[in-house]
């Protein structure tokens, strides 16, 4: 029947438009910009036959397609079977076009910009191709820091605006040689429209220089900052998202001094290895871990630390676990490929300031810190941090999201694809904003504790930015309830500039939300049991809430329990000096008389003895900078602190219950009956309408065992499985007193506390046998770094629901 009677296949080269063709436009969404999709489109188009064209605009990429009905579905079909590896289709739109094709050929097009609907892709990890191009001797990027393709390199860090094409990033400046030139232009190049495409010849470049100034003489500034860090050394070196600070892993001496001189005490620092076969001198990753390690986001994971060797003992005191990486970018992998060991690789700042992102910012504020500076000429357009991740239960659960993962849309559940434009500014610690509307709600990059100058003022830019990029007009701001927090200051002034309402959120429903939304939960679905545990949150009876048990949907929320509230005697400062809790929980447990009677022998109340307890039972009793908090976070800190674990200090956040955490004995944790965890009494309705979580029978359990000379580690366990005992008893007690609609099967578990390990295994297992859905972070973390998401779609269900 002739060439006109087949459809076209794979491999055709002819593309003759066949009997009964029909034309379609074709629009994707997602994150297909910047990553390969239009020339996998132009390829999957030329093997099928499909004549017509693809381009990039506002809204992602848009495709022209003419061919018969079977080779369009088959067409379509490929594309998403061959989606390129850092692509991510979200849907397909297909409509039909009623004009003829114009040519005979498939073609990519310019881009077409207008109001931004589409994604900027994360920053990722160099590719294999890439890798093994700057290893190759006969390579033209041989030992080229800069290399990258449409699978690999920054995005995030180096766009300025949408579309994503090469005037729009920082790399403008540098115009591109023939060869390169050459690459960017075919379709069939993996290189095709890479915008930070460069070489030697045409690209940025890097160069070492001595603390005071000078240029360091050589031809390979990597090989000679490698070097120096094998001597002792510390680099600061500019990284995809900011500059980093680097020392032998292995040096004491080294590590040290750069606790010393960054003013970072105690919280421990991010590692890099090589590759996995050095990392595995230090930690035993598991499958899943490893392909976490190797994936294009690249992020610092949490491993234990249970390898044949051991890294200074300053990297990480007082926790069980290391953070490590596998080099991100070609710099990083030149820089430490002749180093079996493992790199210290930190944030280019003092501690609680954000990173330097700027070369003179950097010789400023790090002069007094690296030894040389490992530089280069391509500007960062926004500071990106390592994104920190770790497997639990099998599942990748997200501690940090940024590199590697921000700020890639996630999609909304359904319901919320006509919901208002919002702007969530997000909380006080571990900041991110969220802008979300059409159904899809973008995370910012972490940006830190907005307590710092600096970290305000990045964060101030970085919401504007945002906007910018995206083109995004909130029709209304979502904020924490906590009235001194900055960023719901700064989140009136912007509604109050934009003329648009704010919505207040209280700090434990977005908690809650945020968990709901990344599990895909229905804008209309009934309400469902919450648990949020965290150090504490603003309630909306004016004490500080921290141990919560809730019925909550998006639309609201009814508080049904907690854990029992407690004095922080000196507010602020019982956070930093755990005694002052443990004081105050064992002063609501017993008195003073009764506990020296009955435990006048532990060193805990001789410490405590020899504080200033009039004045704080004054305090105390006055209600005068002491205020009540149902924190659970704060119970983690009164024990640790009993145990002698941090107790008169805690120098970074979480830093007494992580270490009390690492303390666990894991044969107490498997193997003893749950008769030897530590009781906690659930009461009856209080005056308020709550039921309660009241720890005395645990105090008296656990001082007992103290008594009986009990080690720390057993004790450590006895506690966390009793709470966790505790905290399951609760939630069936609650799911037993709801009525229809209400869902009393699942339950959402939220609030930074859940990223103890130990506990959340405990709660999630036991929750599971006894008949719950438990719904848990991934994508987004548990602590405050997933506020934002959950505000925002808590503020975008009660707007709808008031229009």
């Amino acid at each position: 029947m002739g060439i006109h009677s087949q459809p076209a296949g794979p491999g055709s080269t002819s593309h003759p438009v066949v009997p009964g063709a029909v034309g379609e436009e074709i629009r994707v969404r997602g994150l297909v910009q910047g990553v390969g999709f239009r020339p996998t489109v132009w390829r999957v188009a030329h093997e099928w036959g499909v004549i017509g064209d693809v381009r990039n605009d506002s809204d992602g990429v848009l495709i022209h397609a003419w061919g018969d009905a079977w080779t369009l579905q088959h067409f379509i079909d490929s594309l998403s079977a061959e989606c390129p590896p850092l692509a991510r289709i979200d849907a397909i739109e297909r409509h039909q076009l009623n004009e003829a094709a114009e040519g005979s050929d498939f073609r990519i097009v310019p881009s077409v910009s207008g109001p931004v609907q589409t994604g900027v892709t994360p920053d990722a990890v160099i590719c294999a191709e890439c890798a093994a191009e700057i290893a190759d001797p006969a390579n033209r990027r041989y030992r080229y820091p800069f290399t990258n393709c449409t699978h690999c390199g920054p995005r995030l860090s180096i766009v300025r605006a949408i579309p994503y094409d090469r005037e729009n990033t920082t790399m403008a400046e540098f115009s591109m040689c023939d060869a390169c030139r050459a690459e960017y232009d075919d379709p069939a190049d993996r290189r095709f429209h890479a915008q930070p495409v460069a070489c030697p010849a045409c690209g940025p470049r890097v160069w070492l220089e001595s603390r005071d100034g000078a240029r360091v003489a050589g031809d390979d500034p990597c090989r000679a900052a490698s070097l120096l860090l094998q001597h002792g050394a510390i680099v600061a070196l500019k990284g995809v998202g900011g500059f980093q600070l680097a020392c032998d892993a292995g040096d004491e001496v080294a590590v040290a001094r750069l606790r010393r001189l960054k003013r970072r005490e105690r919280k421990p620092f991010a590692l890099m290895a090589r590759d996995l076969q050095a990392l595995r001198r230090y930690c035993a990753p598991n499958e899943a871990e490893c392909a976490l390690l190797a994936s294009a986001g690249g992020p610092i994971l949490i491993l234990r630390a249970d390898g044949p060797e051991c890294v200074a003992a300053s990297v990480a005191p007082g926790v069980g676990t290391l953070g490590f990486m596998l080099p991100s970018t070609p710099l990083h992998r030149l820089l430490i490929e002749s180093i079996d060991s493992a790199l210290v690789v930190t944030s280019g700042n003092t501690s609680n300031e954000p990173p330097c992102i700027d070369n003179t910012d950097a010789r400023a504020r790090l002069g007094r810190i690296a030894d040389v500076f490992l530089m280069h000429d391509r500007d960062i357009a926004r500071r990106v941090d390592d994104s920190v991740m770790r497997v639990v239960q099998d599942d990748a659960r997200m501690v940090r999201r940024a590199r590697g993962y921000a700020p890639a849309p996630l999609l909304l559940p359904e319901g919320f694809a006509d919901t208002p434009a919002v702007l969530a500014m997000g909380g006080e610690l571990k900041n991110t904003f969220c802008i979300a509307r059409d159904a899809q709600a973008i995370v910012s990059h972490h940006i830190g504790d907005l307590e710092d100058a600096l970290t305000y003022a990045d964060y101030r830019r970085a919401v504007a930015q945002y906007l910018r990029l995206f083109e995004h007009e909130p029709q209304l701001v979502a904020l924490d309830f906590h009235p001194e927090y900055l960023s719901r200051k700064i989140g009136y002034d912007l509604a109050q500039s934009m003329q648009i309402p704010v919505v207040e959120v209280q700090h434990h429903h977005a908690h809650l939300a945020a968990c709901m939304a990344e599990n895909g939960v229905a804008f209309d679905a009934p309400p469902m049991l919450g648990v949020a545990l965290d150090g504490l949150g603003y309630g909306v009876d004016g004490t500080l809430w921290g141990g919560e048990f809730m019925l909550a949907d998006y639309r609201g929320y009814t508080r049904l329990g907690r854990f029992k509230p407690v004095a922080m005697p000196g507010g602020t400062r019982a956070i930093d000096e755990p005694w002052r809790n443990a004081y105050a929980q064992l002063r609501a447990a017993f008195d003073w008389h009764a506990f020296t009677r009955h435990y006048g022998g532990l060193d805990v109340q001789h410490f405590l003895k020899s504080r200033p307890r009039a004045t704080l039972d004054t305090m105390i009793a006055q209600r005068v900078n002491s205020p009540l908090t149902s924190s659970a976070g704060r119970l983690f800190d009164a024990v640790a602190a009993t145990l002698d674990v941090c107790r008169e200090r805690v120098l970074y956040e979480g830093q007494a219950a992580i270490e009390l955490e690492a303390l666990v004995d894991p044969h107490t944790l498997r193997d003893d009956s749950d008769a030897h965890a530590y009781p906690f009494e659930i009461t009856s309705v209080m005056p308020d309408g709550l039921r309660s979580i009241e720890p005395r029978p645990m105090w008296e359990a656990l001082l007992d065992d103290l008594l009986r000379g009990t080690s720390v580690p057993v004790v450590a366990a006895r506690f966390h499985k009793g709470l966790a005992i505790a905290i399951v008893r609760m939630v069936e007690c609650l799911a037993d007193l709801l009525t229809e609609p209400a869902d009393a099967r699942s339950v959402a578990l939220s609030g930074g506390v859940f990223q103890n390990r130990v506990l959340f295994e405990q709660v999630v297992t036991r929750l599971e046998l006894v008949g719950f859905r438990v719904l848990t972070h991934r994508q987004v973390p548990a602590n405050d770094g997933g506020l934002s998401i959950g505000q925002a779609v808590v503020a975008a269900a009660q707007r709808s629901d008031a229009v």
